[in-house]
């Protein structure tokens, strides 16, 4: 069976796995995401690729940003500035000289869904991804929706606030990610930022400590007045959570719980919607990247086919009825 070198590119973590085409994840590992320049980045995945060259047929990459899957090229880097404008798959094969592809990690995130997850059973889905900002997918007839421009899914960029539209900090990316959530736990507890991370937060939830708990119902309010509004767009059967904290029961609950409580806003219809874990998890990205690669392999296949098929009408005049 083909093995593949699967990246998940993200803020803080370049998380590496060996794969198969069933996506059994045969090694794993991870390595600290340079944050200088891209020529830093190529030369880390060019050094996962000379660990594995001789045992897998290609890389493919989940990474955050605005990109062009076909050409390869990525318009916006998100958190990763220096992937802004950049052929970054001609630069990767210029190192590696394999197949690569890429997809936006939110994006990934659904597919992995889709193909084996939570949202096998469902047309119309959302994927939110609490990580370093909002990753997330829309799943419409069982496809993800990409857009005129791509641009489908960055729920990043969503703005809060009316009143200050140009102002970053009132997009749901810069506050209400799970960072934020740390930095306000860190802030009410008088710690160093960097002591508090997820495990801390629901211990202490978990504990029933009341600040905590306050912090995280605000936290989860914002996310469901996003999943209403989205709602009100999309009117998707499902949203499947995903980034390390959807594995605590505690944030599903009270996501769901402020969920019901805005709905009652809709008065005597009440639209419903299922709100579920991702089922892989920190893993999604990787699955999803794989079954991007895979997918887009058949897509050149049947495109060449295609191609020869009307070449063959074009010169012998073959008419298909």
């Amino acid at each position: 069976m083909k093995k593949y070198l699967v990246l998940d590119i993200g803020g803080s973590a370049v998380k590496y796995a060996k794969m198969d085409e069933e996506a059994t994840i045969l090694e794993k590992g991870s390595v600290k995401t340079p944050l200088d320049k891209v020529e830093s980045l190529i030369e880390v995945i060019g050094s996962l690729y000379d660990q594995y060259q001789d045992e897998v047929e290609g890389i493919a990459i989940s990474m955050p940003g605005v990109l062009d899957v076909e050409r390869g090229y990525a318009y916006s880097g998100g958190f990763l500035r220096y992937n802004t404008d950049v052929e970054i798959v001609k630069l990767i094969q210029e190192r590696c000289p394999v197949k690569v592809t890429i997809e936006n990690d939110g994006k990934c995130a659904a597919l992995a869904e889709v193909w084996r997850g939570s949202l096998q059973d469902v047309n119309d889905a959302i994927v939110i991804v609490l990580g370093t900002g909002i990753g997330g997918g829309v799943v419409i007839n069982r496809k993800v929706h990409k857009g005129s421009s791509s641009f489908a899914g960055e729920f990043s960029s969503m703005r809060l606030n009316n009143q200050k539209l140009d102002d970053g900090e009132y997009t749901w990316g810069f506050s209400g990610g799970a960072r934020q959530l740390s930095s306000k736990v860190a802030e009410v507890k008088q710690l160093n930022p960097d002591e508090v991370d997820g495990y801390f937060i629901f211990e202490k939830a978990n504990e029933g400590d009341e600040e905590v708990l306050a912090i995280l119902d605000e936290f989860t309010k914002q996310i469901a007045a996003q999943i209403v509004n989205l709602q009100c767009v999309i009117d998707p059967q499902r949203v499947a959570i995903g980034g390390g904290i959807s594995a605590q029961p505690l944030l599903l609950e009270y996501i769901r719980k402020n969920v019901d409580s805005f709905s009652d806003n809709f008065g005597n219809y009440k639209p419903g919607v299922q709100v579920v874990p991702c089922t892989f998890r920190n893993d999604s990205n990787l699955i999803g990247a794989l079954y991007h690669y895979l997918t887009y392999s058949l897509r050149e296949v049947f495109s060449d086919f295609l191609f020869l098929f009307d070449e063959f009408k074009r010169r012998f005049k073959v008419r298909v009825i």
